[in-house]
C-alpha cells in the first residue's frame, strides 16, 4: 500500500481532499491531507508573518514527524510551489510528485510573479482590508457548477495569508531527483494561460506523465473518482 501526501491550494484546506482521501483509504492506503498555516480550520493563526516558507515546513515536518517515505506527493494550484519547495527540502522522501492543475516554480518564481498582471493587481487591491491576506475569489470561478457543491466550498474558503502569494522560492534543484513527476491538467473551466502552458511544456520533457481531464479547477471535489485513479497511477 502507498502512503499519500495530499496539499491544497489558495483559499483552501485539506477538508477539500475528504472525498479523495475516503477513496483512497478505502483501498488500504494511508492519506495525509494537511492544512497550511493560517487558513481553514488553521485560520485563527493568519498573520502577517505567515509566508510561503512556513506553508512548505508545514508539509515538510508531516513529512518528518510521521516518518514518511516513499510518498505520493501532490499539490493543487498554489499547492504546486508548496510541493515544490518541499521535495527541494526532503527529496529522498518522495517517490512521485503529482501537480493537480498547479503552478510549476523554478528558482525565484512566486505565485505573485506566475499570474496575470490584473490578478496581481486585484489580489494587491484586496489585501489592503487587513494588509496581511486575500479573500478568496467566487467559486465560480473555479468551474464548481453543482450547486451542493458551491454551497459546500463557498462555506469553508477563508482568506489566504498574502505573503505566501507573494514571497519567491528559493530552489537548490534537489526537488530534479524524484524521478515520477505528473501534471493534470483541469479543462472544465476557464482556464487562463498558465496552467496550459505548462501542459505544453512538460509533453516536450522526459520523465512527465501528462493527463488532461474535463473537470473543475478543483477537480478533488467535481470527480474525486478520477482523481484517485490517476494518484494510484502514480504510486512509484
Amino acid at each position: 500500500m502507498a502512503t499519500f501526501v495530499l496539499v491544497h491550494g489558495l483559499w483552501h484546506g485539506g477538508w477539500c481532499y475528504r472525498r479523495v482521501a475516503a477513496l483512497l483509504r478505502a483501498q488500504g492506503h494511508d492519506v495525509f491531507t494537511p492544512t497550511l498555516t493560517g487558513v481553514g480550520e488553521r485560520s485563527h493563526l493568519l498573520n502577517g508573518s505567515v509566508n510561503l516558507s512556513t506553508h512548505i515546513l508545514d508539509i515538510v515536518n508531516v513529512l518528518r514527524f510521521e516518518d514518511l517515505s516513499n510518498i505520493v506527493l501532490c499539490g493543487h494550484s498554489f499547492g504546486g510551489i508548496v510541493v515544490t519547495g518541499v521535495a527541494d527540502t526532503e527529496p529522498d522522501r518522495i517517490g512521485s510528485l503529482v501537480y493537480l492543475d498547479a503552478f510549476v516554480p523554478e528558482d525565484g518564481d512566486s505565485n505573485y510573479a506566475l499570474v496575470a498582471e490584473f490578478i496581481q493587481r486585484k489580489f494587491a487591491e484586496e489585501s489592503f482590508a487587513t494588509g496581511y491576506s486575500v479573500p478568496p475569489v467566487p467559486v465560480e470561478l473555479m468551474g464548481i457548477k453543482d450547486p451542493a457543491d458551491k454551497a459546500w466550498l463557498e462555506g469553508k474558503l477563508t482568506p489566504h495569508p498574502f505573503a505566501s502569494f507573494r514571497q519567491r522560492i528559493s530552489l537548490t534543484g534537489r526537488y530534479k531527483q524524484v524521478k515520477k513527476r505528473v501534471y493534470v491538467l483541469a479543462t472544465g473551466w476557464d482556464v487562463g494561460r498558465t496552467h496550459p502552458a505548462y501542459f505544453e511544456k512538460f509533453s516536450r520533457e522526459p520523465g512527465w506523465t501528462l493527463y488532461s481531464e474535463p473537470y473543475s479547477h478543483d477537480m478533488m471535489v467535481d470527480c474525486p473518482e478520477r482523481l484517485a485513479e490517476i494518484l494510484i497511477a502514480s504510486i512509484p
